[in-house]
């Protein structure tokens, strides 16, 4: 798949679980996509939240693969900004 098709897809999956994520004062920022694997950052109230792990595997990566099956994992990065 083309990468920028790739990128519009994840951030249409980004886009559907957003506001959820807003709700609960936090949001979440696409930082990279390479080979199999989607790397974002957790933001606001996500940052310090005991559950975004389980945000992460069970909201954020389960919508990305659902609009992008190739994707084999997402994984957070600390500290970009």
């Amino acid at each position: 798949m083309d990468a920028q098709i790739l990128k519009e897809k994840v951030e249409i999956a980004l886009a559907e679980i957003r506001p959820f994520l807003l709700a609960d004062g936090g949001d979440i920022t696409l930082v990279e996509i390479s080979d199999d694997t989607v790397k974002v950052q957790l933001e606001g109230a996500c940052v310090s939240c005991n559950v975004n792990q389980m945000t992460l595997k069970n909201g954020v990566e389960a919508t990305i693969k659902k609009y992008a099956p190739q994707i084999k994992r997402v994984v957070e990065i600390h500290g970009i900004n």
